[in-house]
């Protein structure tokens, strides 16, 4: 039988070929749908605040690759045939790490001290198989935020409310936070939190999909 018999019409093999997404992210569900790539999801049980708690705060691009392979390997372990995609992504900004607000008010003080500034976000990707890391990568954009008004802000919040508190930076810029920008410099996939060409390309390359 050629690759191209064993592959189904969806891309993927037919002979047991499986992908499990170790991700509760709903942006990341949404970009591998929207790419037409079959999945399932298994959030990975694992302690993030562990792993950044050894884990060098200057180096945003690398915690995110590592919590990114820590999550591979932790559904991968259970699910030894299955290829497990494992994804995460840090905001450094000032020299340090943002993490997602815990209230409205600290929303709105991380908001206010990116306003007219650039910060930086790494989304970081790692693929497993059999309990080993085979894959990982990690891409970066930069982000300045406009000067807005205090009462544009005061507007954002309350448009958004809870839903800040799910995203690091408190911002999606699929939705309103896009009026927080004035330039976002790199992928727009990267920005939703996953490196999605270099994945896609992993999974070809795999044999997880079509090439």
């Amino acid at each position: 039988m050629s690759l191209s018999d064993a592959l189904s019409p969806s891309g993927l093999h037919e002979r047991g070929e499986r992908l499990i997404l170790a991700s509760k992210s709903a942006a990341r569900r949404a970009m591998l749908e929207g790419a037409g790539v079959p999945f399932s999801v298994q959030v990975a049980d694992v302690d993030e605040e562990a792993v950044k708690a050894t884990h060098d705060p200057a180096d945003a691009a690398g915690l995110a690759l590592e919590l990114a392979r820590v999550k591979a390997l932790a559904v991968s372990r259970h699910d030894a045939d299955a290829w497990v995609l494992g994804a995460d992504q840090t905001l450094a900004f000032d020299g340090g790490l943002v993490s997602k607000a815990k209230s409205p008010g600290d929303a709105r003080t991380q908001l206010t001290a990116m306003r007219g500034k650039t910060h930086q976000l790494h989304s970081g990707a790692a693929l497993a198989r059999n309990g080993q890391v085979v894959w990982s990568g990690v891409d970066t954009v930069d982000l300045r935020m406009r000067n807005f008004s205090d009462a544009f802000l005061d507007a954002y919040l309350m448009a958004e409310g809870e839903g800040v508190l799910a995203c690091v930076g408190s911002y999606r810029l699929e939705g309103m936070g896009a009026q927080l920008f004035e330039a976002v410099e790199g992928d727009y996939f990267t920005v939703l939190g996953l490196p999605l060409w270099p994945v896609l390309e992993e999974l070809r390359r795999a044999g997880v999909l079509r090439s």
